[in-house]
């Protein structure tokens, strides 16, 4: 027994069961197998791709649609803004001032990053706050050195004691420097809901965070709510939830061991954004549009974005209308074999679903239980960049146990590298998944779907931790948009690049998406 009475009691009350806590040091023992890919999606096998006239269609569908429908926009936003900052911190913590130059510490270590950084300095949103500041705290801050600046304004956004950015929730982080003001990500998603989330006049946004940051979140939105609101002539509907205990995952350490706290209870974690589909089950919705906090754009393109996210949003209102006439007619009506025939096709056209090669061979009600059974389910409808070598995930056709082929959005960790087809298919990969979604998660009787139902729990992820120093193995959910979704109705389309800016390190505040001359 690996347990003891206290750990049943304490796994009890994070919501968990005891035999999903075995089942979670299960996957941890044996491992997880690789995804299976078949191949690339590209455009005209897996990815669709719009002109001009068809994407203006799909916007007026929407347009036209959007007040009789509700809509949420769905934005994960518990990341700290920690890792953006991990090269200053490494230089904090490697750098000599006494013995060397800040440009010597760059040649000697190849510190590109930081190189760029430097470079870029005046052009960092924050780069006039910091240096008021350091002013402020230091009379004789014009008589350093340049070197000493640097330090000093690196010293200050990372300490604790200082201003300390690098402890801030990632959405709360001044992002674009305006003529007047700071944005933060967190603003700059209620200006852009306003112009494609809005039914009524109204924006719903709902956004998951960590427990601790939450007044920090409510004071924002109460500082720029009026003016926000004035500008759009929209109104907003804030919510916050935050990723569920029930969620967490036991670790062990690299022997299989149950890992514990000091004071012997078990030692759980975060078990990353899969968890979220928890927060997400939680909603009636018609239209939910899924976006990272981190994935905005100064004022000037988005527009573009907005068009973007309504073309998609416009899609997803066809093929539900066309889905749930279906769906009605399994259910209702005597079909013949025309009838039967035309929602197949329905399907494979316009769903990505790969029917059996069996499937003329069956009986009438099995023919109508299938179709009943693959047109029953979730519809995201994704959009897709084209790849610019950006890491993370990407769009294949995917192969699983039973030989089922079906579109998915898979991470790099989750492909065997060591096998050279699989590498080869990975290296054929011509499109990247920026998390765009909009997707319906409910069916034509207006029943919101348990999305539990339709996780692959196969593709759980392992990842090699640390605490105290010490190596563990964690276990992370199947993905939120990968196999939490894995048997969601899926559909892929081209969308601009322009939808594609996530700022994973502070040096991506300087790309032009990001800067407002």
């Amino acid at each position: 027994m690996q347990f003891n009475s206290l750990d049943t009691k304490f796994i009890e009350k994070k919501g968990l069961t005891l035999k999903k806590v075995e089942q979670q040091l299960q996957l941890l023992k044996t491992g997880l197998p690789f995804i299976n890919l078949e191949r690339a999606a590209t455009v005209g096998d897996g990815i669709l791709k719009f002109s001009d006239e068809q994407s203006l269609d799909l916007i007026e569908t929407y347009d036209k649609h959007k007040d009789q429908l509700k809509i949420v926009k769905f934005v994960p936003a518990s990341g700290a803004a920690t890792r953006m900052f991990k090269f200053l911190f490494d230089f904090i913590k490697d750098f000599e001032p006494n013995k060397q130059s800040i440009n010597a510490y760059v040649n000697k270590f190849k510190a590109a990053d930081l190189s760029l950084f430097f470079i870029g300095l005046e052009k960092l949103p924050f780069y006039n706050l910091v240096v008021t500041y350091l002013k402020a705290q230091n009379k004789n801050y014009n008589k350093l050195s340049n070197d000493e600046k640097l330090v000093a304004f690196i010293q200050a956004i990372l300490n604790e004691d200082q201003l300390a950015f690098s402890a801030f929730p990632k959405g709360l982080l001044p992002f674009h420097k305006y003529k007047d003001h700071l944005a933060s990500a967190f603003e700059e998603h209620l200006f852009e809901a306003a112009l494609y989330a809005t039914s009524n006049g109204k924006a719903s946004l709902h956004f998951t965070i960590s427990e601790k940051h939450k007044e920090k979140f409510d004071t924002e939105f109460a500082r720029i709510q009026q003016i926000v609101e004035s500008k759009t002539n929209t109104k907003f509907d804030i919510s916050f939830s935050y990723q569920k205990e029930s969620t967490d995952t036991i670790a062990v350490s690299t022997k299989n061991e149950i890992v514990r706290e000091d004071n012997q209870e078990l030692y759980f974690r975060p078990s990353g954004h899969g968890a979220l589909l928890e927060n997400l089950n939680d909603f009636d919705a018609d239209i939910i549009f899924i976006k990272n906090i981190d994935n905005v754009v100064v004022y000037k393109y988005e527009d573009e974005v907005a068009k973007s996210k309504k073309m998609l949003a416009g899609l997803l209102i066809n093929i539900k209308k066309q889905a749930f006439k279906y769906a009605k007619d399994l259910d209702a009506k005597q079909l013949s074999h025309d009838d039967i025939v035309e929602i197949a096709e329905f399907l494979i056209c316009k769903m990505n679903v790969v029917i059996s090669p069996e499937f003329e061979k069956y009986s009438t009600a099995y023919q109508i239980d299938y179709l009943k059974n693959k047109l029953d389910r979730p519809i995201r409808i994704c959009g897709m960049v084209q790849n610019e070598g950006e890491p993370g995930g990407g769009p294949f056709w995917v192969k699983d146990e039973g030989a089922n082929l079906s579109l998915q959005i898979v991470e790099s960790a989750q492909i065997n590298k060591k096998d050279k087809e699989q590498k080869n298919i990975l290296k054929k990969a011509t499109h990247f998944n920026p998390v765009d979604i909009v997707c319906s998660t409910k069916n034509y009787k207006g029943e919101t779907y348990d999305l539990q139902k339709f996780v692959d729990h196969q593709t759980a992820f392992i990842t090699m931790k640390t605490k105290v120093g010490k190596d563990i193995k964690a276990l992370e959910l199947p993905g939120l948009w990968n196999g939490s979704m894995s048997n969601w109705n899926t559909i892929f389309v081209e969308v601009p690049l322009v939808t594609f800016n996530p700022v994973k390190t502070v040096n991506d505040l300087l790309k032009p998406t990001h800067q407002v001359l």
